[in-house]
C-alpha cells in the first residue's frame, strides 16, 4: 500500500474543526521554503507557540506541527514571505473554512488596517493565494489561467466549480445521483458523490453493501444503508470528537492517517497508533513520511523517471486545455464584435437612448425600469436589453442568442473595437501558452533522455577504476550537498565575478548608482555604461574596498564580460532588444558636476573625455548554482557564470515576467540535483530573481 501524500476532503473537514479552536492566535512571522511549503509562526495565549505548516507540492498537507518537527528558517526570506509578514504581523487568526467539500482551505486573518485571506489549494498542482478584503489576489505561488478559472495577482480569486457535498446530501439526492451511474456502488460513491476511493470503500463496509454491486441491481434498502453510513460519517466529522489513527504497514512504515478508525484498514491488518488530536496524528505522520522519503532517497540510485514523466505530461494536458480555452474565448469576442455591426441600427438605438437619458439626469434604475416596460410593449430595442449596470456604466443586450455587454459612453464602432482588442489580447495569451507548452515538452523530452541514458548505463559492465585518478565531485548526483555560504558587502548590488576572478558590481537603482560611484569606485577601476538611457552604473573592480589601490591590466575577455553585464541589466532588456553598445572610461572621467546651466538626475553622471566602445554586445545572462567554494545562486554573463557554476541556464529578453522566469529557472535547476532540499535552501525563486534582468525573459537551450 502506497503511503498517503495528500489529505482527503474528509481529513480537511475534520481538520477545520480542530484548527478553529485556535481562533484568536496572533501571527508572528511567515516563512517560505522553496516554492511549496509555507510556515506561519503564531502565538496562542493559552497554548503558547504554534507552528502552522501548509504544503502544496508533491506532498499536500495542512496542520500544526511540534517545534522539533519544524524546519530551520531559510537564510533570506523571499518576497512572498516578506509580503505575508507585512500583511500578517500581529494579525489575529479569525478561523478557517473548507470550501464546500473540495480540498481547499481558506484561512482568515484580521488586523486593524487590513484583513487577509490565505487560500490553500490541496489538489492538482497545488497553490497558495493571498487575498485582500475584496477577494482580489495580492500574490500567489502559481499563476493559473485556465478556461474554467483564473488565479493571478490583481484578479478576483475564483474557486473551482462547485461539487456535490456528500456530508450534506439528502436521501433523495443520494438516490438520484446513484441512479445516474452505470457502474458499481463503490465507484459511484467515489466519483458521483466525491468521496474518493478509500471512504467510498469504508462506507460500503459500514453499510454492509457489496462494493462491486452493480447500480442496476442496487435496491432502496441498499441506498438506505449507504445513507445511514453517510449520516454517521457526517456526525463523526462535525462532532469534533475524533479518535485519530496513524496506520503502518508490515515494515513499520506509515501509510495513512485518519481522524477516526477505519474498518477498511483494520480488515487489511494494518498496525495502528492512537493520538489525542488529529493535528498531532497528522504532524507525526508527515514527519515520519519525510524521514522515510529521505531514507529512500539516500538508498535509491535510480531517480523516479516515471513520476517525472507523468508530472510533465499532466502539465502539458493542463496547458493544452488552457490553449483550447483561449481559442474559444477569442473567437467568441470576435463574433460578438461582428454581431454589433450586423445589428448596427438596433445597438445604436439602445446606446443613444440610454446615453440621452443619462445626459438628462435620469437615474440608472429608472432607465432599467423604463426599458423593462418597453420590452413588455414589444419595443425591439427594449426587448434586446437584458441588464442595465449603473455601477459600470454598461448595458447588456441579446443579439442572435449571444450576450454582449456595451459601454454606454462609447458608440457602436468603439464597442466593437474594444471586443476585437480583447480578442487580440486573448490570442496573445494563447501565444504565451504555446511557448510554455513547448518548454514543458522539452523538459519531458529531457527527462525521457535521462531515463534512456540511465538504463543504457545500467546495461554496461562496471570497470575497475581503482588505479584511476580521483574524479571530481559530481554535485548533481550527491544525495546531500553541504551548504557553505558567507555574506559579502557586494550582495546588495548586482554582481558577478569574471572568468579571471575580478568582481563586477552594478546598481539596482539611482540610489545604488550614486553609492557605487561615491563610496566604492577606486582610481584603478573601470566604469561601464550603455548608450541606452536607464542602464546601471557598472564597476569593474581592480581591488576590494579594504585593499590598497593597484593598477591592473584587464584582459579583453574580462572587459567584454563587464560590458555584457552593463548591457544585459539595462533598459534594453525590458524593451526586448537583443544587443546594444557599451562604453568604458576611467574613474577620473566620471563626475557629478554638470556643465553650466545644465542639470543631471540622481543616479546619472557626466562623462568627460574619450570613451572606449564595445559594439553590438549581446543581451544575455546565465543563472546557475555554485557548489565550490561556496554554495549559492550566481548570475551574469554566460562565459563567466558557466565557468563557476555546477549547472546553468541561459536567458535572453523574452515573454516571461521576471517572477515567472525565476520560478521556471528554479524548477529546472531543482530537477538537475538529486538533493532537491539543497536547491530549495540556497536557490529559491526569489533568490534567483535577484540575478534576472528587469523585464521579460526566455530560457534558451545552447
Amino acid at each position: 500500500m502506497d503511503p498517503k501524500r495528500e489529505l482527503t476532503s474528509v481529513d480537511l473537514a475534520a481538520l477545520v474543526t480542530e484548527l478553529n479552536r485556535y481562533e484568536g492566535a496572533k501571527v508572528d512571522k511567515a516563512y517560505l521554503y522553496g516554492d511549496d511549503l509555507l510556515r506561519l509562526k503564531m502565538r496562542d495565549f493559552d497554548r503558547g507557540r504554534l507552528e502552522l505548516l501548509l504544503e502544496v507540492g508533491e506532498i499536500k498537507r495542512a496542520h500544526l506541527a511540534a517545534q522539533e518537527h519544524v524546519p530551520d528558517a531559510p537564510g533570506r526570506p523571499p518576497n512572498f514571505a516578506m509580503m505575508l509578514r507585512n500583511r500578517l504581523n500581529g494579525a489575529d487568526f479569525a478561523g478557517v473554512e473548507q470550501y464546500e467539500f473540495d480540498r481547499i482551505l481558506t484561512f482568515t486573518f484580521e488586523r486593524g488596517d487590513e484583513n487577509t485571506k490565505i487560500v490553500v489549494e490541496l489538489f492538482g498542482q497545488g497553490n497558495i493565494a493571498v487575498l485582500d478584503e475584496t477577494g482580489e489576489v495580492v500574490r500567489s505561488l502559481e499563476t493559473v489561467r485556465l478556461k474554467s478559472r483564473t488565479v493571478a495577482p490583481g484578479s478576483q480569486y475564483e474557486y473551482p466549480a462547485s461539487r456535490l457535498d456528500p456530508l450534506t446530501v439528502s436521501r433523495d439526492a443520494l438516490g438520484r445521483n446513484m441512479e445516474q451511474s452505470d457502474t458499481d456502488v463503490v465507484r459511484t460513491l467515489a466519483t458521483q458523490l466525491n468521496l474518493g476511493g478509500l471512504y467510498a470503500e469504508e462506507l460500503c463496509t459500514r453499510a454492509g453493501v457489496e462494493k462491486t454491486l452493480d447500480i442496476a441491481d442496487a435496491t432502496a434498502d441498499d441506498y438506505d444503508a449507504v445513507y445511514d453510513a453517510i449520516v454517521d460519517l457526517r456526525q463523526q466529522v462535525r462532532s469534533g470528537e475524533f479518535d485519530p489513527r496513524l496506520y503502518l504497514d508490515e515494515d513499520g512504515e506509515v501509510v495513512d492517517v485518519t481522524p477516526f478508525p477505519l474498518r477498511e484498514h483494520q480488515n487489511a491488518g494494518l498496525d495502528e497508533e492512537a493520538y489525542d488530536t488529529f493535528n498531532d496524528a497528522l504532524d507525526e505522520y508527515f514527519f515520519r513520511l519525510d524521514l522515510t522519503a529521505d531514507e529512500q532517497e539516500a538508498t535509491s540510485d535510480r531517480p523516479d523517471f516515471e513520476e517525472q514523466i507523468a508530472k510533465q505530461q499532466r502539465i502539458i494536458d493542463q496547458q493544452e486545455g488552457a490553449i483550447e480555452g483561449f481559442e474559444q474565448q477569442a473567437q467568441d469576442e470576435r463574433e460578438r464584435a461582428e454581431l454589433l455591426y450586423a445589428n448596427y441600427d438596433l445597438v445604436d438605438d439602445v446606446l443613444s437612448t440610454v446615453r440621452g437619458a443619462r445626459e438628462e439626469g435620469v437615474p440608472w434604475d429608472d432607465i432599467g425600469e423604463t426599458l423593462a416596460e418597453g420590452a413588455e410593449q414589444g419595443i425591439p430595442e427594449a426587448e434586446a436589453v437584458t441588464n442595465v449596470d449603473g455601477a459600470n456604466g454598461t448595458v447588456t443586450v441579446d443579439l442572435d442568442d449571444a450576450t454582449v455587454t456595451l459601454e454606454v459612453s462609447m458608440g457602436v464602432e468603439k464597442n466593437a473595437d474594444r471586443l476585437y482588442t480583447e480578442a487580440k489580447r486573448i490570442e496573445e495569451k494563447k501565444e504565451g501558452a504555446l511557448a510554455a507548452i513547448e518548454d514543458t515538452r522539452e523538459e519531458l523530452a529531457a527527462v525521457k533522455k535521462r531515463r534512456d541514458e540511465w538504463e543504457a548505463d545500467d546495461d554496461e559492465d562496471d570497470e575497475d577504476d581503482e588505479d584511476e585518478e580521483p574524479e571530481e565531485t559530481d554535485w548533481l548526483a550527491l544525495d546531500s550537498v553541504p551548504v557553505k555560504s558567507t555574506e559579502h558587502w557586494f550582495e546588495r548590488f548586482r554582481w558577478f565575478h569574471t572568468s579571471s576572478g575580478y568582481l563586477v558590481v552594478g546598481g539596482r537603482n539611482a540610489d545604488q548608482n550614486e553609492e557605487l560611484v561615491k563610496k566604492y569606485m577606486s582610481k584603478h577601476d573601470r566604469f561601464f555604461h550603455t548608450q541606452a538611457h536607464g542602464g546601471p552604473v557598472t564597476l569593474l573592480k581592480a581591488t576590494g574596498p579594504s585593499e590598497p589601490a593597484q593598477a591592473v591590466d584587464f584582459s579583453e575577455e574580462t572587459l567584454r564580460e563587464a560590458a555584457q553585464f552593463a548591457v544585459s541589466y539595462s533598459s534594453i532588456w525590458k524593451e526586448g532588444r537583443f544587443a546594444d553598445d557599451a562604453y568604458m572610461v576611467e574613474p577620473s572621467q566620471v563626475s557629478k558636476t554638470p556643465e553650466s546651466g545644465e542639470y543631471i538626475e540622481k543616479g546619472s553622471f557626466v562623462i568627460r573625455g574619450d570613451r572606449e566602445y564595445f559594439e553590438d554586445v549581446a543581451a544575455k545572462v546565465a543563472v546557475g548554482i555554485q557548489c565550490e567554494d561556496e554554495t549559492r545562486v550566481i548570475g551574469g554573463p554566460p562565459s563567466a557564470i558557466e565557468a563557476r557554476a555546477e549547472t546553468t541556464l541561459t536567458l535572453t529578453p523574452g515573454q516571461y515576467a521576471q517572477n515567472d522566469a525565476a520560478k521556471l529557472c528554479y524548477r529546472r535547476l531543482r530537477e538537475r540535483f538529486a538533493d532537491k532540499s539543497f536547491v530549495r535552501k540556497i536557490a529559491s525563486p526569489d533568490q534567483i530573481q535577484e540575478f534576472l534582468p528587469p523585464g521579460g525573459s526566455d530560457i534558451v537551450d545552447e
